[in-house]
């Protein structure tokens, strides 16, 4: 059976039993008239009254019904598991996340008035945790806790800042649910990635969704053509609203995690506003399912449910990359971390000390395009990686310290500024962070994308990394990466100053680095 396969493989505490039925279908009326699927998962008995964790879902009933469901009513939970408007059996139209703050409000009523229900859980990963946040300001009493999983209250409109286009997953998740439905879906799941991935190379970019699925995506197009700040996103954002929860929340995200840095801007709204909550940062790429959000529904969801205070534990919990361990903490970011700048030098080093002004030059041509290698991504090769064929590559430039001769720890948010120009007013400046091993081979850590315009004259660009915990061991090495870009993780900069959804020319570019006390390109660090 799926569910014991999947107890075995995140070994999972014991469940306190394994006789679980399943109400299916039953309709949750929303105020439109639209009526919504939902299935119960319980013990068979002494379901009635138990705490219920309320799950909703785009990707139907079935898979999440085994992987979220089960685990939990086999360990002290009813779960209700409910597909999202439009989809799997539910009335109505699907329009990514901008229906699931009324059609959330309604479920939760409905929710509350059956005579089964008492205690409510708001559970979920991803999608499913940014449903949480769409209500999270208006819980009615009954809802106790909330545990959003690797997501984040304003979700897509991560992908679509105008300083640094990401394609590949918002294109790949657009796909993936104007496929789902098919037939034989799952199994044709390989075949259509292939085709994804040939598709996130056509030009004009507009025509991408036609390759990939033979037919018009109306959220494709709109990720597209609209970015962050268009009309055609109101509603999308429930940032505002995370100041306004009143329930404990317990935030569980990855390293690797798309959603990541939104993630921790939420829980740091929750702690300056005082309010009881918990963070849990892992390894974790945003696909990596493991024992620990289990873990939590059941420590810390169930605790809340039933009035009482879950196992004292800091209110952050970092597992540190590196030293393969985790660590409590007060905050994010953590109190003892200092800013430390290294220089980017000529020969390749990198140095606390700002060295003699110099260049270094590259060639980037978006018809062979600087590939993505791991990081934060839902391909396969997603998370640490070795760099060593990127590296390699002649649009890929490096920096690295001397060997250690001392640990370095690094916790917080990291950036860079990197004095850069081009012979194109157009272009994309990627920086990553890697730990060079003893053996030279090159993991990432974290990295970031900025796009410049006016980049024919030298100009500072800030690039935001990805925050990360991480020991540099003593025998490695530091390094930093300079190119311009990661694709598809990235739509490739076409040099045109083209909108890149239209762009039908791409011209290659001399990128040039400038190094030195004038222009002095750096990383920052915070360090213990």
């Amino acid at each position: 059976m799926i569910s014991h396969l999947i107890e075995r493989k995140l070994k999972l505490s014991p469940p306190l039993t394994r006789d679980v039925v399943v109400q299916k279908d039953l309709r949750v009326p929303m105020p439109d008239g639209v009526e919504l699927l939902a299935d119960r998962w319980m013990p068979r008995s002494g379901g009635d009254g138990l705490p219920t964790a309320l799950v909703r879902s785009p990707y139907g009933r079935r898979l999440f019904g085994q992987m979220l469901a089960r685990p939990l009513a086999e360990r002290g939970y009813q779960v209700v598991i409910q597909s999202t408007r439009g989809g799997f059996g539910s009335g109505g139209t699907f329009d990514p996340m901008v229906q699931e703050r009324a059609d959330g409000l309604a479920t939760l009523d409905w929710l509350v008035a059956q005579p089964w229900s008492d205690a409510i859980v708001l559970y979920g990963l991803s999608y499913l945790g940014h449903v949480q946040w769409a209500v999270a300001d208006q819980l009615p009493p009954q809802v106790k806790a909330m545990i959003p999983i690797v997501t984040e209250s304003a979700l897509t409109l991560e992908f679509l800042r105008p300083d640094g286009m990401s394609l590949e997953t918002p294109f790949g998740w657009g796909v993936l649910v104007g496929t789902q439905e098919r037939s034989l879906a799952f199994l044709r799941k390989p075949l259509q990635d292939k085709k994804t991935a040939r598709a996130l190379r056509t030009l004009p970019l507009r025509d991408a969704d036609l390759a990939a699925l033979g037919e018009r995506s109306a959220y494709i197009q709109d990720i597209l053509t609209h970015d962050a700040d268009s009309p055609r996103w109101e509603g999308l954002d429930h940032s505002h609203r995370v100041e306004g929860v009143t329930v404990p929340v317990s935030s569980i995200g990855g390293w690797y995690d798309i959603f990541l840095p939104g993630q921790l801007r939420d829980f740091q709204v929750l702690q300056a506003n005082g309010h009881p909550a918990r963070l849990t940062v892992g390894p974790w790429t945003h696909a990596e399912f493991n024992s620990t959000p289990i873990d939590e529904a059941v420590e810390f969801g169930l605790a809340h449910a039933r009035g009482v205070q879950p196992p004292d534990r800091a209110p952050v919990r970092l597992y540190v990359m590196g030293e393969e361990a985790w660590r409590d903490f007060s905050s994010w970011p953590p109190p003892g971390y200092s800013p430390r700048r290294f220089h980017l030098g000529s020969g390749g080093v990198l140095t606390t000390e700002s060295g003699e002004s110099s260049v270094d030059t590259y060639r980037y041509d978006p018809a062979d395009p600087t590939p993505a290698a791991g990081g934060v991504r839902l391909a396969a090769d997603s998370g640490r990686v070795d760099n060593t064929a990127l590296e390699d590559r002649q649009d890929v430039l490096t920096y690295t310290t001397p060997v250690l001769d001392a640990d370095v720890e690094v916790i917080g948010e990291i950036s860079a500024e990197i004095w850069f120009s081009s012979s194109l007013p157009h272009a994309d400046v990627f920086v990553r962070l890697c730990d060079v091993d003893p053996d030279g081979r090159s993991w990432n850590i974290c990295d970031g994308l900025v796009s410049l315009t006016g980049a024919d004259e030298p100009q500072c660009a800030t690039v935001r990394l990805w925050p990360t915990a991480y020991r540099f061991r003593r025998g490695h090495r530091i390094r930093v990466q300079v190119s311009s870009g990661a694709f598809p993780r990235y739509a490739r900069n076409p040099g045109t100053g083209e909108p890149r959804a239209t762009a039908t020319t791409l011209l290659a570019a001399d990128q040039t680095v400038h190094l030195g006390p004038e222009r002095p390109s750096a990383i920052t660090l915070p360090v213990a």
